[in-house]
């Protein structure tokens, strides 16, 4: 029962703030929000911190759950065409069902700026470098643990821009069938990264 309670307090942390921003995550917000009696909250996160925690702690447990879904484990037969196909898919999935959790952690990111900590647990919450330099490593390319975090770099970029930036849809759209728009740069960074290795 304990645990569903923070769970439920988790996801109810990630609605207040991908609604009205950070600064909106209290205590209160999230005992109106729930219908529970003032004070419930606090009894299992004291402080602001650990509420945020919590939200960051969520984020990257779906993360996990979301690649174990997947089945992006490269092996040696793997080509970067499939490669391609694969993590475009996996992210249109992401960006498209996790808009939330996307929304509440752009807005932490500027939150925890003064947290390095928490921040850092936050920016790890979604992609896994060390899953990166193996895909580069099975892959051939060169220097794996470099491309690896340009790759990663350019994963958040990708979601950055569909959640917060350019490509944001209006907000009675969804943003499905966005797989083909995405492999583009994924393509180009993947097949580049593979001819430096073959170099």
């Amino acid at each position: 029962m304990h645990m569903d309670r923070r769970a439920l307090i988790a996801d109810a942390a990630i609605d207040v703030i991908a609604e009205a921003g950070a600064r909106s995550l209290t205590h209160r917000a999230i005992d109106r929000r729930l219908g529970l009696p003032l004070g419930s909250t606090s009894y299992y996160f004291r402080t602001r911190r650990d509420l945020i925690g919590v939200v960051v702690d969520r984020i990257h447990l779906q993360s996990k759950e979301d690649f174990a879904k997947s089945g992006l484990v490269p092996v040696a037969a793997s080509c970067v065409a499939d490669v391609v196909e694969g993590v475009a898919k996996s992210l249109e999935q992401t960006i498209a069902g996790r808009r939330k959790q996307l929304l509440a952690r752009c807005a932490l990111m500027v939150e925890l700026v003064d947290d390095p900590p928490l921040r850092m647990r936050l920016m790890v919450s979604l992609f896994s470098r060390e899953k990166a330099v193996a895909l580069f490593t099975v892959l051939g390319a060169g220097d794996p643990s470099r491309l690896a975090s340009g790759f990663v770099q350019l994963l958040e970029g990708l979601v950055l821009d569909h959640i917060v930036g350019y490509r944001t849809p209006p907000a009675d759209s969804d943003l499905c069938d966005i797989a083909a728009e995405l492999a583009v740069p994924i393509e180009a960074y993947l097949v580049g990264a593979v001819s430096m290795g073959a170099g």
